[in-house]
């Protein structure tokens, strides 16, 4: 009888968290994200009069590697549920990760490009926190 019991409230609990799972990431809010990363960046970095200059075409690249991104982020979600139960193809599959390797080492040198003429602008705290910012290191105390 206790099972029974049970059983109920399992279902009532599965249900209801069924109903209270998170809601579908967007691309609004992608982009919301992104808006607070860059300026809490740009906030970390605490720019100077002088170095202000050296932050625009930086931001560019920053948002312009986010587009791709995310574009790619929407075609390869698109293509697996077009692919969706069908056999897997392993040859396309790496050929696939080939190009999104080739696009990601493309970008990253565009976005090094934009940051060396503000990088070079910074002074030696400024450099340890774009480091940090960048590329996830942990900072040496």
């Amino acid at each position: 009888m206790a099972q029974q019991a049970a059983a109920p409230a399992a279902s009532t609990q599965q249900t209801s968290a069924a109903a209270t799972a998170a809601p579908r990431w967007t691309a609004e809010d992608a982009a919301a994200f992104s808006e607070a990363r860059i300026a809490a960046f740009k906030a970390s970095l605490a720019l100077k009069g002088d170095q202000e200059k050296n932050w625009t075409p930086f931001e560019t690249a920053i948002r312009d590697l986010t587009k791709q991104r995310n574009a790619r982020i929407e075609k390869v979600v698109a293509e697996r549920q077009r692919a969706a139960g069908q056999t897997p193809d392993a040859v396309a599959m790496l050929r696939q990760r080939a190009d999104t390797l080739g696009d990601a080492s493309a970008n990253l040198k565009r976005l090094a490009d934009a940051a060396e003429p503000l990088y070079k602008s910074l002074d030696d705290s400024q450099k340890r926190r774009m480091l940090v910012l960048l590329t996830g290191a942990r900072a040496q105390r």
